[in-house]
């Protein structure tokens, strides 16, 4: 694996660091008192947009791209020190056409839909014309295991009949979203160790029998954009908007979710880079009894700390990233899993120490820090739990050591004037 990034990769981090530098950070404030005073989608984003779309700073996540489809066509491996850039500000990643939910959405349209479903939703997606949400989670089943899901997606002739309720569903609440991507049993008879029952079905906000019931607060922030309740009433879509063919649906939910949750540990690193240099600063500028915080000890533990562990952290990100960029989003599968649970507890550990340094401001907006502790914690269960995720690495290793049961008997060593028997 060479650690070196490319010409284009390092051309890349220098626009976007720019980009970030002289219109994203200058505008923060902006967007907040926007977002403050009820207004959204914030006029600044559409502005930001244009001029990041005219410089090429376009779909830079998404490597498969057509040539006459808009983007940068980079590798994951690729990607990932421009998402780490980008994660700084947490609404930035808009900007460039690259936040979730709707890179997951756009992946998966651009490796399933069909010619008309490209036309209809993925083009307007990958010029940013519109947003959408990936509608999975429910309130009434446990929702890390997939199989419970119970909204029901039944055939009806020519079309489909969608009844259930979900929740937590990012971005539903935009303005701007027009499709949500639905994941639902199509089986007549669902059984909950069936993975062949559930499918993804479009379904455009604006059809009769969805509401949109609440959006809810994470962590008591209330995101603009919305993770929202919705309920499905007798929703009634056409057949033709069927991703891919009925009982798939776990197979697309795998596709979306690898390249999706990776992207999130991508921005976890640059937000954690981020609370690392405001904690150094604070403890160089602030005094107490008689001597700068940055002199104490186990401040400098701290600092020391977060180094090691943001740049391990980052390790982890590059080599799931370059084993899907390799051998496929499957493959990666247990590395994704392990980086997802390293990246989230991470967050919030570096960012409770740096506000253990800011004191008192560092619980309230005049930081960052705040809501990126937030966010954080509500990484522990976003794209699955970290119990989850955990299961998936040790099932590999335990799986690892029945294949090769009996060749560590060397290792052990018996005492001596010990005899067998």
């Amino acid at each position: 694996m060479d650690f070196d990034h490319s010409e284009k990769v390092e051309r890349l981090r220098s626009q976007i660091g720019d980009f970030m530098r002289f219109h994203v950070e200058p505008a923060n404030r902006e967007w907040h008192h926007e977002v403050a005073s009820g207004r959204y989608p914030v006029p600044l984003i559409e502005r930001l947009k244009s001029r990041a779309f005219m410089e090429g700073l376009w779909n830079i996540f998404l490597p498969g791209l057509k040539e006459d489809e808009p983007g940068q066509r980079l590798t994951n491996l690729e990607y990932a020190p421009l998402a780490e850039i980008m994660g700084r500000v947490h609404w930035a990643s808009e900007v460039f056409n690259c936040s979730a939910p709707d890179s997951g959405n756009m992946e998966l349209l651009h490796l399933f839909a069909t010619p008309s479903q490209r036309s209809q939703w993925l083009a307007p997606l990958l010029i940013g014309e519109i947003r959408s949400c990936f509608a999975m989670s429910e309130p009434d089943t446990a929702s890390s295991d997939a199989r419970n899901i119970r909204t029901t997606i039944q055939r009806d002739g020519d079309s489909y009949v969608i009844n259930g309720r979900k929740w937590f569903i990012t971005g539903a609440r935009h303005p701007n979203c027009r499709v949500a991507i639905v994941m639902g049993v199509t089986g007549e008879h669902p059984s909950h160790s069936s993975f062949d029952q559930h499918s993804m079905v479009l379904v455009p906000m604006d059809t009769p029998g969805l509401k949109i019931v609440r959006s809810i607060p994470i962590m008591h922030y209330s995101s603009p954009e919305g993770h929202c309740e919705l309920l499905f009433r007798n929703v009634r879509v056409p057949v033709s908007n069927l991703i891919g063919e009925e009982g798939n649906g776990f197979r697309l939910a795998q596709e979306r979710l690898g390249p999706g949750r990776v992207h999130h540990c991508m921005r976890t690193i640059g937000q954690c880079e981020l609370a690392l240099e405001l904690m150094c600063e604070r403890s160089l500028e602030r005094q107490t009894f008689g001597r700068r915080i940055a002199d104490f000890a186990n401040v400098q533990d701290w600092i020391a700390e977060t180094r090691l562990e943001v740049d391990q952290a980052r390790l982890l990100v590059l080599k799931a990233a370059h084993k899907m960029d390799r051998e496929g989003n499957a493959a990666a599968r247990v590395d994704v899993s392990a980086i997802k649970i390293v990246a989230a507890r991470l967050q919030t550990r570096v960012i409770d120490r740096a506000m253990q340094v800011f004191g008192a401001m560092g619980l309230t907006p005049d930081t960052p820090l705040s809501y990126l502790w937030t966010w954080g914690r509500a990484l522990r269960f976003l794209d699955g739990p970290d119990e989850v995720h955990l299961r998936v690495v040790s099932r590999a290793e335990l799986a690892k050591a029945k294949a090769n049961s009996g060749k560590s008997a060397p290792y052990f060593v018996p005492p001596i004037g010990f005899e067998a028997g």
